[in-house]
């Protein structure tokens, strides 16, 4: 499958997105980008843990934390933090998909995602990706 094949087909397919390090700053692309997909009928999941509460919606401490679980996990974290993310996600066993957002790129990490049966995009923005591909 292409890479845009691949996008468009996790863009369509899964709507709960689990956001590890969502922002409250509504000036960060942390927070931007998942009010964007929010806007577009996906189901965002705040995942940060000095946060009871962003955009209306309750945020999670962790990932195991999500009640009813996730599709994809949308990291907003910097690269050396993705280890992290992803060994919570394979221990969690609830998502389908590893996206870490435009810049965030660790190939260790995504190599164990995959293994455990992830799909795994790296360094994308899913806003720009979303419109690219699907339109505003």
């Amino acid at each position: 499958m292409t890479d845009d094949g691949l996008l468009r087909e996790v863009l369509t397919k899964y709507r709960r997105i689990a956001v590890v390090g969502m922002s409250k700053n509504p000036e960060k692309e942390a927070h931007t980008v998942p009010k964007y997909l929010l806007e577009r009928g996906y189901e965002v999941i705040p995942v940060n843990p000095t946060a009871t509460e962003i955009l209306g919606l309750r945020a999670y401490p962790t990932l195991s934390a999500v009640p009813g679980g996730y599709d994809v996990v949308d990291v907003f974290r910097p690269s050396t933090d993705v280890p992290a993310v992803v060994d919570e996600a394979i221990k969690d066993g609830r998502g389908k998909v590893i996206w870490t957002q435009l810049g965030i790129r660790n190939e260790e990490a995504a190599r164990r995602a995959e293994a455990a049966g992830f799909t795994v995009i790296q360094s994308r923005c899913m806003r720009t990706e979303h419109l690219r591909l699907l339109g505003p």
